[in-house]
């Protein structure tokens, strides 16, 4: 006698004939999980119909058409309950539809501008704050504060744009154009990275200055990776609507995907760095000046040394290195604040 084992259910016992009736009545199916009184363990029907020599025929109930019509029209254009709202009422359904579906509705209602270029960049800064959020989120984390952060962090890279005109500045920037290795080097590290990480680390200061309780590094870090992803993106916008359009279409449309993804990453992560030893000198203000030339330094260390080395195995190592610290830095937090409070 033959049991069948389907869902955490038992059916059976049936026999070898039985079983057979009811695999080509489509009532026990071929790969159900099958268990006999003469053996140990379960296989499938399958396997125990060939060890019986027994051959099966599943049955077809009526034409192609006739089975369409018995399935019923309910069940292939199924009635929406628009009145009882049911259909908003599923999450599930409305997350789906708006991540699938928002770009093709950005870039229909933005009339392929340069305004649909922010709206799809926009577009996966909401993944990323999605991703980010489920990973690094406490219980201080607020959604206004969140935004807040996004769009300062946008507005310091304006403030940027501006300063890199003032010849001081400037002159960081020309360095990266030099055939000197080490000027080139120096120009990117103290010039873009020290400029730029400083520049996405402002909304955190602004966010620490006017906080109404200590923030947590954890907290900071997050908020740091959302400064960091506003930053990047609205980078991207500017590659995407200036250098990358004179590139062949190949290298544009892989810059362009870069710019939207990892590269807006990397911002993100270099920021965080820059949140954790922003909230740690918060707390613990007797070594807040250290610990402030840490939260640029590190973060302009990582970021200009890329630039340098780009997507080669160097730089590409660097990215891999940028995320581990501040793993590193998350998961030690505990350590650091004993040590700090004991020296």
């Amino acid at each position: 006698m033959i049991t069948i084992h389907r869902n955490n259910q038992t059916f059976g016992p049936y026999s070898i004939d039985h079983l057979k009736k009811y695999v080509e009545e489509g009532k026990i199916l071929l790969k159900d999980q099958a268990g006999q009184s003469t053996q140990i363990g379960l296989v499938t029907v399958e396997q125990i119909l060939k060890q019986h020599q027994v051959r099966v025929k599943i049955q077809n109930k009526g034409n192609i058409f006739s089975q369409i019509q018995s399935l019923g029209k309910e069940l292939i254009i199924p009635k929406f309950d628009f009145i009882k709202n049911d259909l908003f009422k599923d999450k599930k359904l409305l997350y789906l539809a708006a991540i699938g579906l928002a770009p093709a509705f950005l870039i229909r209602f933005t009339f392929s501008s340069y305004f649909t270029f922010y709206a799809i960049a926009l577009y996966f800064s909401v993944i990323w704050a999605i991703f980010f959020f489920y990973l690094f989120k406490t219980k201080q984390v607020e959604t206004r504060k969140t935004i807040l952060i996004f769009f300062l962090s946008q507005a310091s890279a304006l403030l940027l744009i501006w300063a890199q005109k003032l010849p001081v500045i400037s002159s960081f920037y020309s360095m990266i154009e030099s055939n000197s290795f080490f000027v080139k080097y120096f120009g990117f590290v103290a010039g873009v990275g020290v400029f730029e990480e400083l520049t996405k680390a402002l909304p955190l200061f602004f966010l620490m200055r006017n906080a109404k309780e200590p923030i947590i590094p954890q907290t900071l870090v997050f908020y740091g990776l959302m400064s960091g992803i506003g930053f990047g993106v609205f980078e991207g916008v500017l590659y995407q609507t200036s250098l990358n359009s004179t590139l062949a279409y190949n290298d544009a449309f892989f810059m362009n995907i870069a710019r939207l993804t990892s590269l807006p990453f990397l911002h993100a992560i270099w920021c965080g760095i820059a949140g954790y030893f922003i909230a740690f000198a918060n707390l613990y203000p007797l070594f807040r000046r250290g610990l402030l030339v840490l939260a640029i330094a590190i973060p302009a260390l990582l970021h200009g040394s890329y630039d340098v080395f780009g997507w080669s195995i160097v730089g590409l190592t660097l990215t891999v290195l940028s995320v581990l610290l501040l793993v590193f830095y998350l998961k030690r937090s505990g350590d650091y604040q004993s040590r700090l409070i004991n020296i």
